[in-house]
């Protein structure tokens, strides 16, 4: 039971260690696939991202492209240089606004116009708009201030007039070597916003302030990527650059830079409530990637959203944890198959040796039995001999092997047993007959013939006892006892006269009575042996059967048959055990000191004694209840035979009724205890009441007892201190007293004695 319990607790212990293992190689391999993955879903981004990039890029610069030389080309024009030569000319100022109108058309430029050397816009091409630029200064404008000091100017801004934003290319108007004036064109890139617009990117341009004015996102624009610096805030509010716009940065809370100049970002998204509560915000990961465009100070930047990453790295992720608990699972399968095989083989091999060993020790039981057992085929022609048969005929099993069974007896028996090999089934009877020895002497046997059925097929087993002791035992008893009735005829009269003096003897040789009642109990034991023998054939035969039916049933692979036969043959050797029991019981020596009795053992040592003859007679004894709380004083072995010569006695008495009953009862006295014992027969005459107790009074049949049963118990309580006294009931049958001293129950002593 330890080993048993040491393997499951190390298999416990084991199991959890390889599920730890499982755990950490789990999260091992499933953080990795999720590393590995997002890494490559990240440089696949980071690849796209940089593409497109370049893109949006390549396509702001052909852009703005269209409209840079534009501005040098016309500071060349003779209607331009006129006006600034001339500004205060209404007609001159009207020719160059409808030129500078017809250029704004032609080249779709958002606005067109002419500046003097302070500032002053002298022609326009909405100069038929209600907010033309004409009489306007905008030399605080840094596109003014660049032409003004003879560079070409680039410069983004909203608008002072139109507030919307533009972008400013400037060129200053010279004669003869002079700067006379500004030409400035005005675009309109509202155009690239609705063309870049891209499920998944969100573009941004800004200034060399990081100021972004184009974004597919509205709520982006005029914001920064970093916070602005005290001064540059000052100079931007003092060009008027974005008019009273709040250049506040956006809130990215976390960057990461990586190769190429790219960087991971965490933007919150969303506004405050008043309570400062969060309502809506929402932090999400961007792709970052910018590029200058040469020669414009302008940055365009693309984000692109991880959203795709977190995909791609979450299905990673869960296809490989699903492919490793797969592999976990099928390995498992696989091991607990490869296990299962094992036990079944082991199981097997057990099986087959328990199976082996069960029919080595049903074998050994068979042979080493004391009873011959004989098997038949349907013909009466001999099958098996067990070792016992062997020894009892003096022929070996191939001797007589395929011979008729009646060779095995004596002429006149052999008649009797073909009655029973002809019989119907189920009529089997004990037989007492002849065996006839191999060294051709005879020798008498007990015998029983059996029918079984063994793979269809009818079948006989015979059971043989040698009954030579017995029958010499019996034939000794008997002239003992009819010399003993010759000589009790003889001394009657002579014993009546010594009986006193016999009584003082026998109380000065208590030993010589202990022996005499063993003595009288071994008498009896010839009698019993019948009754024993006969008891024992039924679980024999039943054994034998069962076998047979095993032996034919285990060829056939019907273990579960095989398994029920072999229960019921453990039954009948418990059984048999409970027969044998009485005998062991019966020939216990006294200890011959009076101890501490519980009526309980007593009741049990006599109902093991009477097991037998109780169940064939079916008889009913009703005890009273709680005898084990009752001892009383005297010997345990004595007061088993009173009970049990005054249990045959009552058996006796109601010999020939259909119903026997036994009804025993305790009365409880002061210092004593009354165990008396009632019987349904015919009870004792009157007359004879003082005499049942008189050595050699009976009123038994011939040959059932010698009257000195009741003698001897009548003693033995009288030895204890105790009296025994018969009377009859009321109601009928005869009722026998035994009163002895009481006694305390020995575990109370010791708690006693312990306080």
């Amino acid at each position: 039971m330890d080993t048993k319990h040491f393997a499951q607790s190390h298999w416990q212990r084991h199991r959890w260690s390889i599920t730890l293992c499982l755990l950490i190689l789990f999260a091992l391999v499933v953080g990795q696939a999720a590393q590995i993955s997002r890494q490559n879903a990240l440089d696949d981004l980071q690849h796209r991202a940089q593409t497109d990039l370049n893109r949006y890029l390549l396509n702001l610069q052909q852009k703005l492209e269209r409209y840079a030389d534009l501005p040098s080309l016309l500071a060349t024009h003779t209607t331009l240089q006129q006006v600034l030569l001339q500004p205060d000319d209404p007609e001159v100022r009207r020719r160059a606004s409808v030129y500078l109108a017809q250029v704004q058309a032609t080249i779709q430029a958002s606005d067109v116009y002419v500046m003097s050397a302070e500032g002053h816009t002298v022609a326009a091409s909405n100069w038929m708009r209600l907010r033309s630029f004409i009489g306007r200064n905008f030399a605080f404008r840094p596109y003014f201030k660049d032409a003004i000091e003879g560079r070409p100017g680039r410069y983004f801004a909203l608008g002072s007039t139109s507030r919307k934003r533009g972008y400013y290319f400037s060129y200053p108007v010279y004669q003869r070597e002079q700067i006379t004036g500004v030409i400035v064109v005005k675009i309109d890139l509202n155009e690239i916003e609705s063309d870049w617009s891209d499920a998944g990117r969100d573009i941004l341009v800004t200034d060399e302030d990081g100021v972004i004015f184009i974004s597919t996102r509205s709520d982006w624009k005029f914001r920064t990527l970093h916070p602005l610096a005290p001064e540059d805030m000052q100079r931007i509010v003092e060009s008027a650059r974005y008019q009273n716009h709040e250049l506040v940065a956006l809130d990215i809370l976390h960057r990461r830079e990586l190769n190429d100049g790219a960087e991971l970002i965490t933007l919150m998204e969303g506004e405050a409530i008043e309570n400062s509560a969060l309502d809506g915000i929402d932090a999400r990961q961007y792709l970052l990637q910018s590029r200058e465009l040469d020669d414009t100070g302008l940055t365009v930047s693309i984000l692109a959203s991880l959203k795709p990453v977190q995909r791609q790295m979450y299905n990673t992720t869960v296809l490989t944890a699903a492919v490793f608990l797969l592999l976990v699972v099928l390995a498992a399968f696989l091991i607990s198959r490869e296990r299962i095989q094992r036990e079944r083989t082991r199981f097997k091999q057990q099986r087959t040796a328990a199976l082996e060993e069960s029919e080595a020790r049903i074998r050994a039981v068979i042979d080493n039995t004391w009873a011959g057992l004989i098997t038949l085929d349907d013909q009466g022609r001999i099958d098996s001999f067990n070792t016992t048969a062997e020894k009892l005929f003096g022929y070996q099993q191939d001797q007589v092997r395929g011979q008729y069974f009646s060779m095995l007896f004596a002429e006149q028996d052999r008649h009797r047993c073909w009655e029973q090999i002809e019989s119907p089934a189920g009529q089997e009877a004990l037989l007492e007959a002849q065996a006839c020895h191999c060294n051709k002497f005879l020798f008498p046997v007990e015998l029983v013939i059996g029918q079984m059925q063994v793979g269809g097929l009818k079948r006989f087993i015979l059971t043989v006892h040698d009954i030579t002791e017995r029958k010499r035992y019996e034939e000794q008893l008997k002239r003992a006892r009819e010399e003993l009735e010759l000589r009790v005829e003889e001394r009657t009269g002579d014993l009546t006269l010594t009986n006193e003096r016999l009584r003082a003897e026998m109380d000065k040789h208590k030993d010589t009575q202990n022996q005499l009642i063993q003595t009288a109990k071994l008498a009896l034991l010839g009698q019993m042996s019948a009754g024993i023998n006969h008891e024992l054939n039924q679980p024999l035969t039943a054994i034998r059967a069962y076998a047979e039916n095993a032996r034919a049933f285990l060829g056939m692979g019907k273990s579960e048959t095989v398994e029920g036969n072999l229960t019921e043959i453990a039954g009948l050797t418990e059984r048999m055990a409970k027969i044998i029991h009485p005998l062991k019981e019966f020939s216990r020596q006294s200890s011959g000191q009076p101890e501490p009795v519980c009526l309980k053992t007593v009741s049990d040592g006599a109902m093991s004694i009477m097991y037998g003859r109780l169940d064939k007679q079916a008889a009913q004894i009703n005890w009273p209840e709680s005898l084990q709380q009752f001892y009383v004083m005297g010997d345990v072995v004595r007061l088993e035979q009173v009970v049990v010569n005054l249990i045959s006695n009552a058996l006796q008495a109601m010999e020939g009724m259909p119903q026997k009953q036994i009804d025993i009862s305790l009365l409880q006295q002061e210092d004593e205890l009354c165990l008396q014992l009632r019987d349904h027969g015919p009870g004792i005459p009157d007359d004879e009441l003082d005499m049942v107790f008189e050595p050699f009074y009976t009123t038994k049949k011939s040959g059932q007892g010698l009257g000195l049963g009741l003698s001897i118990s009548h003693r033995i309580i009288a030895s204890l201190n105790g009296t025994l006294s018969a009377s009859n009931h009321p109601q009928g049958g005869a009722v026998f007293s035994m009163t002895l001293p009481r006694a305390q129950c020995p575990q109370a002593n010791n708690i006693q004695e312990s306080t």
